[in-house]
This record gives structure tokens, C-alpha cells and sequence, in this order.
């Protein structure tokens, strides 16, 4: 046998061996994922995070089950998604509070979730929405809310889901743009705040479109006004921030889905791939019928985006000064 034979043989036998093993390599995915929900059951990102399942697990062949790992502003559920096994069976509903501001509340040597975590697919975008209870306090608007707020300094209660929250952050910015000062009263989640709202607790409260948008159409809480820079289709007539006389104010809420750096390229393809199935006709109608905005970024896009968005937040949580809990 001559020698370039002699190797082709043993080429050939060395495929032969090498083939069965690569065969033997289940399909991505096939057993079910997880979804971590980095909040408790019933707020908005709950809701994000069962619509993305949902879909996803249909276009992956296996249920995605939601899991909520709450606490910590949402850092508990991301460090654990983060470092959980990098297969590509472990998704993480992430914020722009997990990815910008918990890196300032919750500083962590350990984990850094915009190093620990990769983008697979951009969800919604929300304002939070100024809301009162009408058979408490019934301001005609935000301007007129704005103007007692200013001749009573101290007086109005004013609630947020939770220090170091959008919420928080959305009234940090209205008083320190235009020089308020309210009593903050912080909830553990929207769901506490928003009964304590309607149970006329509470003078005013910032809360994600997504949940209060079914209270603002019930008639059980008005819209004043929302923190994006523009109206948004499911609350039309609520206007902005701006129009009510607060000038370059504007915040948003992103959801979307993420997982670790680590997972094997073509594993992180196929999730990008079903995420993208996913936000088809039916499910931009659910996020606008969820009072969200549906937010789609180009997969070549995604990372710089997540990563210039995160250092936005981060400044805003340094200059706004907030503390954990």
C-alpha cells in the first residue's frame, strides 16, 4: 500500500469511528426548557415571560415551562439563570432593571449580567403610566397633578413597585425635572401597589401599561399620563410626560428574551430562529392587547443595542442615587 493510501485508509477509518458518535448527538432541544421569570407570578414580566414561552415552546417541538425565581430587584432569578448549565435549556426573561440598574443596586463581583448574558430576541416596550384613583384624588391632568404637587411639598403620596424599580425611577426623574418633592412609598411588586392604589391609599403611582392599562379601561384608575416620548396604540388617549409640560422626559421598559454566552453557537442560532418565528401577527396583537409596544431588533443589531441600552441605565441609576431595599 502506498503511503497517501495508506493515510486515506486511515481517514477513512477514522470517519467511520467518528460517525456513529456524531450521529448519537440528540437534536437541539429535546427534552422541555425553563423560562426564569425574575419576578413574582401576576406582574408584567410574568405575563411577557408565559407569552414568550408559550410561543417559543411551539416553534421549538417542546413546552418551555416558566419558572419564577423572584427577590432582589430581579437579580436573584438572572444570577441563577446565569450560571445555570450553558445547553441552551435555560432562558431568562430579562429587563432593562436586571441588565442596567441592578448592576448599580446590586453590585456583585460574581456576576455582571450584561458579561453573563446574551440576547436572544427583543420582546415589548412599555411606559409606566402616572395613575390615580379617581374617588381619592381626581386631578382633571398631569398638569394639574404636576401643580399641587409643587404648592404641597411633602404632602402627596406617592407609590412605586419597589426602590430601584422603573417605577422609582420614573418618579426620580418627574420630581428632579420638575422640582417635586413627594413622599415615596415603595411596594415588594406591582400587584401590592396597585391594590393599594385602588384601595385609596395612595395619592399617585407609576405601574407598567401592561398592568395597569385593564384598570385605566375598567374606569377603576385614571391615566394621567405615560413616561414614553411618544403615545402609545393601546392607550391613545393618555398623553406623555412631555406634552404635560416635563420637556425631554422620557422612559421605556423593555422585556426580552436572554441565556448565557457560553450556549454552543448553533444551540443559540436555533433559539434566535424560534424567537423570531415566535413574534409573528398573532403575537404582536397580544403584546398590544397587553397595553405593550411590540419591540423588534435585528438579530446583528441585538448585542450592541442590549449593551449601549445597559449603560444608559446605569447612569440614570448612579444620578438618580437610588438604594436597594
Amino acid at each position: 500500500m502506498s503511503r497517501i493510501t495508506r493515510r486515506a485508509a486511515l481517514a477513512v477509518g477514522a470517519s467511520v469511528f467518528a460517525a456513529p458518535a456524531l450521529r448519537a448527538q440528540p437534536a437541539f432541544p429535546n427534552k422541555p426548557l425553563r423560562m426564569i421569570v425574575p419576578y413574582p407570578p401576576g406582574g408584567v414580566t410574568d405575563i411577557m415571560g408565559r407569552l414568550a414561552a408559550e410561543a417559543m415552546g411551539r416553534h421549538l417541538g417542546q413546552p418551555v415551562v416558566v419558572e419564577n425565581r423572584a427577590g432582589a430587584g430581579g437579580n436573584i432569578g438572572a444570577k441563577v439563570a446565569a450560571q445555570a448549565e450553558p445547553d441552551g435549556y435555560t432562558l431568562f426573561l430579562a429587563t432593562m432593571a436586571t441588565q442596567g440598574v441592578n448592576p448599580v443596586l446590586y453590585p456583585d463581583p460574581s456576576f455582571d449580567p450584561r458579561r453573563d448574558l446574551v440576547g436572544v430576541g427583543m420582546m415589548a416596550d412599555m411606559p409606566n403610566v402616572l395613575v390615580c384613583n379617581p374617588r381619592r384624588w381626581n386631578p382633571a391632568n398631569a398638569q394639574e397633578a404636576i401643580a399641587r404637587m409643587k404648592a404641597e411639598p411633602g404632602k402627596i403620596l406617592f407609590g412605586s413597585v419597589g426602590n430601584g424599580s422603573s417605577s422609582h425611577l420614573s418618579q426620580v426623574m418627574l420630581t428632579r425635572m420638575a422640582g417635586l418633592d413627594v413622599v415615596h412609598v415603595p411596594y415588594r411588586g406591582s400587584s401590592p401597589a396597585v391594590a393599594a392604589m385602588i384601595a385609596g391609599d395612595l395619592d399617585l403611582l407609576f405601574d407598567a401599561s401592561a398592568t395597569s392599562g385593564p384598570h385605566i379601561k375598567g374606569g377603576t384608575l385614571k391615566g394621567l399620563a405615560i413616561t414614553m416620548n411618544r403615545r402609545i396604540e393601546s392607550l391613545p388617549d393618555i398623553p406623555t410626560l412631555e406634552e404635560a409640560g416635563v420637556p425631554g422626559y422620557h422612559l421605556s421598559v423593555w422585556t426580552g428574551v436572554m441565556t448565557q454566552p457560553r450556549v454552543p453557537q448553533p444551540v443559540l442560532a436555533r433559539l434566535q430562529d424560534a424567537f423570531g418565528a415566535s413574534m409573528d401577527a398573532v403575537m404582536l396583537e397580544r403584546l398590544k392587547a397587553n397595553f405593550t409596544e411590540p419591540l423588534v431588533i435585528p438579530r446583528d443589531q441585538l448585542q450592541p443595542w442590549l449593551n449601549e441600552d445597559a449603560e444608559r441605565w446605569v447612569r440614570i441609576a448612579r444620578e438618580a442615587a437610588i438604594r436597594a431595599d
